[in-house]
C-alpha cells in the first residue's frame, strides 16, 4: 500500500474536507458518514470526529488508502 502525500496550505485541514478533496469520499455527506461509521483512522486510531483538524505529520487511513499530511512543498517527509 502506497502513501499519498497531501501538501497542507494552511495550519490544518479538517478530516471531512480532506476525504472529499482527495476523492476518498464522493461527497461531503459521504465523508461524514464514512467517518461516523468508524472506517477512518488517524495516526493509527479510529477517528469519528468529522471535523478533526489534521496538521503536518498526521497520517490518515481509509479504505486501503494512506495519506500523509505534509508541509506545503515538502515531498521528502
Amino acid at each position: 500500500m502506497t502513501t499519498q502525500r497531501f501538501p497542507l496550505k494552511g495550519e490544518f485541514i479538517e478530516l471531512n474536507v480532506l476525504l472529499k478533496l482527495l476523492a476518498l469520499a464522493p461527497s461531503g455527506g459521504s465523508a461524514k458518514s464514512l467517518i461516523a461509521s468508524g472506517a477512518v483512522r488517524v495516526d493509527g486510531v479510529t477517528e469519528t470526529r468529522i471535523r478533526r483538524k489534521l496538521r503536518e505529520g498526521s497520517r490518515v487511513e481509509v479504505g486501503g488508502q494512506k495519506v500523509l499530511i505534509c508541509a506545503n512543498g515538502d515531498s521528502a517527509t
